[in-house]
């Protein structure tokens, strides 16, 4: 069963960063379509055929049925695979998801209005406001709770890995991306989910893809991102070591040199995203080897 996913910019849609997430954390297969963020048409004007949805995420079942919502999108994968493990099978740990994913939902309104994600750039000295406090002090106080309450241990907020982690993954970009304060315990599961290599390959799409959107840039001095420092590679005019591209299998026509060794890719994105963080791509490492 694969489905079409449509979704918004890399760098910039913390919400469809939520509904991939949701795919491809829990090996659900699907056809993606990329809407334009940089265009003046609106999101419902770019995907008509989606009517009646809106907004992105969407994703559109192999039945066809059209869910423009994030929320129903993980109850509806998780009814249709359940063998998927989206939620937590414990029920206690289960019930404590479904409520933190709930209010990730439905709240947070000042976090999300003055630090949009923006996977570009990283900030220091951002002052944040009251009200940006007050949010990060509710995470703070629905993480610890969850974490106690759910009797489960492991670097998610519920154990393993959970629909409620896809939903706080960009609330991670937007605390670390923006250096708030947070406690030990916070800035933990924060980093756990910028090593994650399924975030890290979302991002790294983002830095290659789509235009630099300056409407998402703040008046703040810029600093390193704070995830794991990537293997550092470089675009190279050499003759690759492999023919084919370890992506597509297409013929080699973009190289780019890591650890003293050039590898060849079919296109310039196919060598971008890997560029940028080499070792989060499987099909790449075991070309590697």
């Amino acid at each position: 069963m694969t489905y079409d996913l449509i979704l918004g910019d890399y760098a910039y849609s913390s919400w469809s960063l939520r509904g991939w997430l949701l795919f491809e954390k829990f090996g659900i297969a699907s056809k993606q379509q990329l809407l334009d963020f940089k265009s003046e048409t609106s999101v419902a004007d770019q995907m008509p055929e989606f009517a009646p949805a809106k907004t992105v995420p969407t994703m559109r079942t192999a039945d066809g049925v059209v869910i423009g919502e994030s929320l129903a999108m993980a109850e509806e994968l998780a009814s249709r695979h359940p063998e998927a493990g989206i939620w937590p099978k414990a029920s206690r740990a289960r019930a404590i998801a479904r409520s933190l994913a709930s209010e990730m939902h439905a709240g947070f309104m000042a976090l999300r209005s003055e630090c949009p994600m923006n996977l570009r750039l990283a900030y220091a000295d951002t002052n944040p406001s009251e009200a940006v406090l007050s949010d990060i002090a509710r995470l703070e106080t629905i993480w610890a709770w969850a974490r106690a309450e759910s009797q489960e241990s492991g670097p998610w907020i519920c154990g393993d890995y959970s629909a409620a982690d896809a939903f706080f993954a960009p609330v991670a970009a937007r605390l670390a991306g923006y250096d708030l304060p947070l406690s030990t315990a916070a800035r933990s599961y924060v980093m756990t989910h910028l090593a994650d290599p399924a975030f890290r390959r979302w991002r790294a799409i983002g830095l290659v893809h789509g235009a630099h959107l300056h409407r998402y840039d703040k008046p703040f001095a810029t600093q390193a991102w704070p995830g794991p420092a990537p293997l550092s590679a470089k675009v190279s005019e050499a003759e690759p070591e492999n023919t084919n591209c370890p992506y597509s299998g297409k013929p080699s026509t973009h190289m780019l040199e890591l650890e003293g060794r050039v590898f060849g890719f079919c296109n310039a994105f196919c060598r971008d995203k890997t560029l940028v963080d080499p070792e989060v791509w499987p099909a790449f490492m075991a070309l590697k080897g």
